[in-house]
């Protein structure tokens, strides 16, 4: 496990490379999926249960289930440190997260009597240790392997930057890419590289052709700019007489990277630096949950939803419902649903005054309902309509949407999903305030939730809310 932006990622789907042999790449896949199915299957055997098609629907929704939630196995040997206590609980979690969701589609499917709940339950019970222990054996089993001189690919990196350092660097630490660095290409003269540097250099990029024709050289990092620059075009036709893999590695960190993806648009290679995680499987996956989560959570919280619109009728008058105009999916303007917690109303469009302690304007149910956070739960009308989704950054007024737009880079790119009821910047303790720094880490949050999207993520900022809202000293 590793953190990047704040966010702990595990199963980084980021771990399978193009550069994996076939064998690799398919552990890489299905170590996780597979190991859950035939989990199932022993535990249905022990228990002499006959394999019926509802246990087939299970297998199939675990396997893509676990694929979704556990992502790719994280089998280089190098990843030795993630055997501990702390890699098993987090697959724990996600899997009883999982198991959380899978038993909510059967009882809202009305299958649960096709089912025999032992074997199920053993299964639920030991399927983790089982998916810890495979990884482990897995990983130990291919750090055994004889890494022999002659089974390595032979690999130079065209341009000693610092990009072409972390190429390097990648390919000596995952041993399962079985390459070996050679050495590096550079134009620029001598004096413009450390004594280190000059003594990796193996020549010009004049002189790479003839290199990798005659050293067995099977692949080529190039880390210098795509363009169309007559040395990189001759270049690149020099090596069209070898059969060496040729890589460019651009150098896109200079960029503020959203969702980042190759794809091909009508044999057209495109590249988006800046895009939404909701698309195909993953906009679907996002709607269903928010569907089954606030239909749920509408159901089960009438009762206190009808105290709630009471307390506010018998304490002032005035409408029970606050409706408030703010930026939602594409920076679309939406109508907010939330229950009035102050003595007058605004519709944020025009004007907005964010509440303040001790704020005369709020109400006494209303400074209750805002502490422990009631006042938000008509927005899951919001989810169910789909102008708002359960997890993602939370909506700002039109008003202070057009303040701060102009004070912080890439403010607007928050827009980019649908806005939420709660976010990963509000249980991050960036729930209040309106001054630029506390609006800054805010927006920081909601980019870095937009870059590592994951069913999962969304779960874990749920149950992290749950604490938060009880002991937020931000909520007023």
């Amino acid at each position: 496990m590793h953190a990047r932006g704040g966010i702990p990622v595990y199963g980084d789907p980021t771990s399978l490379t193009t550069v994996d042999s076939p064998a690799i790449f398919a552990v890489k896949c299905l170590l996780l999926p597979v190991i859950p199915v035939l989990t199932l299957l022993a535990c249905l055997y022990l228990a002499h249960e006959p394999f019926r098609r509802s246990y087939l629907l299970i297998a199939v929704l675990v396997f893509l289930g676990t694929s979704e939630f556990l992502g790719a196995a994280r089998i280089a040997p190098t990843d030795v440190g993630q055997a501990s206590g702390r890699a098993f609980l987090e697959i724990s979690a996600r899997w009883l997260a999982l198991m959380c969701l899978l038993g909510m589609l059967i009882y809202l499917c009305g299958l649960s009597r096709f089912f025999n709940y032992k074997p199920l339950l053993a299964w639920a019970l030991v399927t983790p240790g089982v998916l810890f222990a495979g990884q482990c054996v897995t990983r130990s089993g291919l750090a055994r392997l004889p890494r022999q001189a002659t089974s390595l690919r032979r690999a130079v990196i065209v341009g000693m930057t610092e990009i072409g350092a972390r190429v390097e660097s990648a390919l000596r630490t995952d041993t399962l890419l079985r390459t070996e660095i050679i050495g590096y290409f550079e134009d620029r003269p001598a004096d413009r590289l450390s004594a280190a540097g000059q003594a990796r250099i193996l020549g010009t990029t004049a002189e790479l052709a003839d290199y990798v024709a005659s050293h067995n050289v099977e692949q080529v990092y190039i880390t210098l700019p795509m363009s169309r620059n007559p040395r990189i075009l001759r270049m690149l036709e020099q090596l069209h007489d070898s059969t060496a893999s040729i890589y460019f590695v651009p150098d896109l960190y200079v960029y503020d990277l959203i969702q980042a993806r190759f794809d091909v648009l009508s044999g057209i290679p495109i590249f988006a630096v800046r895009e939404t995680p909701f698309y195909g499987a993953a906009w679907l996956a996002k709607r269903l949950s928010d569907i089954l989560i606030s239909a749920a959570a509408l159901l089960l919280l009438a009762a206190v939803l009808l105290l709630v619109a009471i307390a506010i009728r018998l304490e002032s008058r005035g409408p029970v419902f606050f409706k408030q105009k703010r930026y939602g999916l594409d920076g679309r303007e939406i109508l907010v649903y939330k229950f009035r917690s102050m003595s007058v109303t605004e519709d944020g469009k025009s004007q907005f005054k964010a509440a303040s302690r001790a704020d005369a304007r709020i109400t006494r149910v209303g400074a209750f309902i805002r502490k422990t956070s009631l006042d938000e739960l008509p927005q899951l009308i919001n989810v169910l309509e789909g102008s708002m989704s359960i997890v993602g950054p939370r909506p700002h007024p039109v008003a202070m949407n057009e303040h701060y737009r102009r004070e912080i880079p890439s403010y607007m790119v928050r827009h980019k999903v649908k806005p939420g009821i709660t976010g990963w910047a509000q249980v991050n303790g960036y729930r209040g305030g309106d001054d630029l720094d506390s609006m800054r880490k805010r927006i920081e949050f909601d980019l870095a939730y937009l870059r590592h999207w994951s069913l999962w993520l969304d779960l874990r900022i749920l149950f992290k809310t749950v604490g938060v809202v009880w002991a937020d000293s931000n909520a007023y």
